[in-house]
C-alpha cells in the first residue's frame, strides 16, 4: 500500500511540476527587527526555544553560550506564508534559517508573489545531477574472512578500511560512538532488515522528498551502504566505527529520477536534525552540475558562501554541529574540484584513498575558488566493504561517499571519549590527526592534512572549561606507561620557568590536570613527559581563555627561512602561521591592517631552529575581536622582512 501511495504522490507531483517551477522566496523580515540577541521574555524567543530539543540546547551552549536562540531561529511570519498560499502556489518547506519558503508556482503565481511588499527576492530551486559513487561492485558477498588480528572484534572484510584509520584500536579501548547523535543525509535507508543494521539505534527518520516518516521507497541502496560503513555491526562480517551511536536519517534525494536532488530538501533536513539535537552530520551528496546545465554552479561558486546547501551546512556549524561532507568524485572528470557543501569554511571535506593510502583518481581536489584548503582530511574510499540493501549480503564500493562515513564515525568516537568537546575543538583535532598535518598539501590540494587516524585524534590534547577553570586532557595509546611511571604536563608561559604538573589518570583511560590560572590572553606552551623518559618532543600552544590547542613545533630542521601562507585562509575562527627557521633566530611576528596600523604582536622573542606554528584568533593586542577584512602579517628578523596577506571573515 505504501508504494501505491508513493506512486500516486509521484504522479500527481509530476503533473504539478510540469505546470510550475520550484522557487525559493525570501522575505524582508520576520515581523521583528533583526538582532543577534533576542529578549528571552519575547514571544518570538519563547516560540523559537520551544522548537529546540533539550539536546540541541545543550549542544548550542558549548559554542553560543546562554543566548542560544538567534534571529535565524525565529519562525517565519505566518501571515507571509498565508499570503503566498492565497496565490495557490504550493508551499513545500518553511526555512526559518533563510527566512524563506520553497514553493511550486506557475508563471502567473510567480508574478503575483513578486509584487508582494514583504518579498525580498525569488530564486529558482536548482535540481542536481548527482553522481553517487565512482564504482560499485554489486556482487553479493557472504564469505567470512579469517583474520590473524588480535583485536577484540572480528571485522571480516571491513577490517581493511577500519584498520587503515586505527579504528579497531580505539574500539578495544571501549569507544564506539555511545551517547553521540549522528545525522545522515542520503538517498534513503533500508536498514531494518539487514543484519548489520537491524539493531541500529535510529532516533528519527524522515523523507524530505515525499514528506513522510519512511525513508525506504524501494531503492535505498546507497544510503544503506553509507549507514553500514559508519554504524553497522555484524561481527565477522562488517563493523562500523560508530556502531554504538544514535542516528537520525534524512532522505533528501529523489531516487525515482535516479539523479535528482533538490537544494531546499537538504536545507530543511539540516534544520530538522539540528533542532532534534544532532551532534555530527554526514552527507554524501555533491552539488555542482544540474539537470538544466545553463543553471549549473561553476567553480567560482565553490567559495563557501554561495550555494544553499553550503550556507545551510555553515549555519548548522554555527549552532554547534560538526558538519562533514564527501569531497566529491570529480577528480578525474572535467569538473575536478570539490562540490558543495564541501566548500564550506567549517564543513570538513573528506577525500578518498585506497588501502595503501594512495589518493583515489576520482577523489575531488581543491582548493576552493577563494583558495582555501580542500579536502581537509582523507579516509579509505576505494573498495570499501558495505551492506547491500534488500538482502543479507555485502559487497565492495568506491567513492568519497564511502570515505565520509568513516571520518564521521571517528568524529563520533572522539566525542564519545570527550563529551565536553565543541565542534570547533573537534574540527581542529580531526585536522591535526591527519598523517601530514604538519606539512599540508598546498601544491596539488589532494591530500589536505592527510589520512585521518582515530588513535591520533584521541591522543591529541584537549581542554575542558568548567566554572571558569580549565582542565587539560590527554590520552596515551601508543605509549607504554608502566605502573611506576608518572605522567607530567609542562604548562608554562615561555617568558617564565618551566614547571611540570603531574597528571591524574581518569577511569576512562585518559589523564587530566587542572590548568593553573593565568591572565586571559596569555600564550602558553605545553609539553608532556612520561616518567624519566623526558619530553616527547611535541610542543603545543594555546591561549589561556581559549579552548583551541595547536601543535607548536615538529622535529624537522629546515634548511632555509620560510614563512608559509596561513591556513585556513580566509578564516573565521583562528588561523595558523608556519615559519621555518634554519638556525636560532630572534624575530617578531606582527599583524597589521591595510592602513599599516599594528593590530597584534603574535610573537616577539627567540626560537630554536625548526618549524614553528603560531596562530591568531582574530583578536587585537587588547583582546578585542577585529572586524572582517584583509590583514598583513610580517616577520621581522635581523634586517629581514617577509609579508603575506590573509583574510578574516567574521
Amino acid at each position: 500500500m505504501k508504494y501505491i501511495l508513493t506512486i500516486i504522490f509521484l504522479f500527481s507531483s509530476l503533473i504539478y511540476s510540469q505546470q510550475s517551477t520550484k522557487y525559493l522566496v525570501y522575505f524582508k523580515d520576520k515581523g521583528i527587527t533583526k538582532s543577534n540577541t533576542l529578549s528571552k521574555t519575547s514571544q518570538e524567543y519563547i516560540t523559537a526555544l520551544d522548537g529546540l530539543s533539550p539536546r540541541s540546547i545543550e549542544r548550542r551552549k558549548k559554542v553560543i553560550g546562554d543566548n542560544i536562540v538567534e534571529y535565524n531561529d525565529v519562525p517565519i511570519k505566518i501571515e507571509y506564508v498565508e499570503t503566498i498560499e492565497k496565490t495557490s502556489a504550493k508551499i513545500v518547506w518553511k526555512l526559518k534559517w533563510f527566512n524563506a519558503v520553497s514553493c511550486w508556482a506557475t508563471e502567473k503565481q510567480f508574478a503575483e508573489i513578486q509584487k508582494l511588499s514583504f518579498v525580498d527576492k525569488i530564486e529558482k530551486i536548482k535540481t542536481i545531477r548527482y553522481r553517487k559513487t565512482e564504482e560499485n561492485d554489486n556482487r553479493m558477498s557472504k564469505v567470512q574472512v579469517d583474520s590473524d588480528s588480535t583485536y577484540e572484534l572480528d571485522y571480516g572484510f571491513s577490517l581493511t578500511q577500519n584498520e587503515l584509520s586505527d579504528i579497531p584500536t580505539v574500539h578495544d579501548l571501549g569507544y564506539s560512538g555511545r551517547n553521540v547523535i549522528v545525522g545522515l543525509l542520503d538517498a534513503g535507508f533500508a536498514w531494518r532488515e539487514h543484519p548489520s543494521l537491524s539493531n541500529a539505534n535510529v532516533l528519527a527518520e524522515y523523507d524530505f522528498v515525499y514528506g513522510d516518516s519512511l525513508t525506504d521507497d524501494g531503492d535505498a541502496s546507497h544510503g544503506t551502504s553509507v549507514f553500514s560503513i559508519i554504524g553497522g555491526f555484524h561481527e565477522s562480517w562488517l563493523i562500523g566505527p560508530a556502531y554504538n551511536a544514535q542516528y537520525i536519517l534524512a532522505k533528501t534525494e529523489d531516487i525515482f529520477s535516479e539523479t535528482r536532488v533538490e537544494e531546499d530538501n537538504f536545507a530543511a533536513a539540516l534544520e530538522w536534525m539540528e533542532a532534534l539535537g544532532v551532534d555530527i552530520t554526514s552527507s554524501s551528496l555533491g552539488y555542482s552540475e544540474f539537470d538544466d546545465t545553463t543553471e549549473s554552479y561553476t567553480y567560482k561558486d565553490m567559495d563557501g558562501k554561495t550555494t544553499i546547501v553550503t550556507k545551510a551546512s555553515e549555519i548548522a556549524f554555527s549552532k554547534g554541529v560538526l558538519t562533514i561532507s564527501s569531497a566529491g568524485n570529480e577528480g578525474n572528470k572535467s569538473w575536478k574540484y570539490i562540490t558543495a557543501p564541501a566548500d564550506g569554511f567549517n564543513t570538513l571535506a573528506i577525500g578518498a584513498v585506497n588501502a595503501s593510502n594512495e589518493i583515489a583518481a576520482f577523489s575531488s581536489h581543491g582548493p576552493t575558488y577563494d583558495n582555501r584548503m580542500k579536502p581537509e582530511i582523507l579516509a579509505q574510499g576505494v573498495s570499501c566493504y558495505n551492506a547491500r540493501a534488500y538482502s543479507e549480503g555485502y559487497g565492495f564500493g568506491s567513492g568519497t561517499s564511502f570515505s565520509a562515513p568513516i571520518a564521521s564515525g571517528i568524529a563520533a568516537q572522539l566525542l564519545s571519549t570527550y563529551p565536553h568537546l565543541n565542534n570547533n575543538q573537534m574540527r581542529r583535532i580531526i585536522i591535526e590527526a591527519g598523517d601530514n598535518a604538519d606539512k599540508p598539501d598546498v601544491k596539488e590540494y589532494k591530500r589536505g592534512y592527510g589520512l585521518l587516524s582515530a588513535v591520533r585524534a584521541l591522543e591529541y590534547p584537549n581542554l575542558k572549561e568548567e566554572n571558569g577553570n580549565y582542565i587539560l586532557n590527554k590520552m596515551f595509546i601508543n605509549e607504554i606507561i608502566g605502573d611506576e611511571d608518572s605522567v607530567f604536563a609542562a604548562i608554562y608561559d615561555p617568558k617564565t620557568d618551566v614547571v611540570p604538573f603531574s597528571l591524574m589518570q581518569e577511569n576512562n583511560g585518559y589523564y587530566s590536570i587542572d590548568v593553573p590560572s593565568y591572565q586571559p590572553g596569555t600564550e602558553l606552551m605545553l609539553q608532556f613527559m612520561i616518567g624519566n623518559r623526558g619530553g616527547n618532543n611535541e610542543f603545543y600552544r594555546f591561549i589561556y581563555g581559549s579552548l583551541d590547542i595547536v601543535k607548536a613545533t615538529d622535529k624537522v630542521i629546515p634548511t632555509q627561512y620560510e614563512v608559509y601562507q596561513n591556513y585556513p585562509n580566509p578564516f573565521n575562527s583562528s588561523t595558523t602561521i608556519v615559519i621555518d627557521l634554519p638556525q636560532p633566530t630572534n624575530f617578531k611576528l606582527k599583524v597589521y591592517n591595510i592602513l599599516g596600523q599594528e593590530i597584534k604582536t603574535i610573537y616577539s622573542g627567540s626560537k630554536l631552529q625548526g618549524q614553528h606554528k603560531f596562530f591568531w584568533n582574530g583578536n587585537d593586542n587588547f583582546g578585542s575581536r577585529v572586524s572582517s577584512g584583509v590583514y598583513i602579517y610580517n616577520l621581522y628578523s635581523e634586517g629581514m622582512k617577509v609579508s603575506r596577506k590573509m583574510i578574516l571573515l567574521n
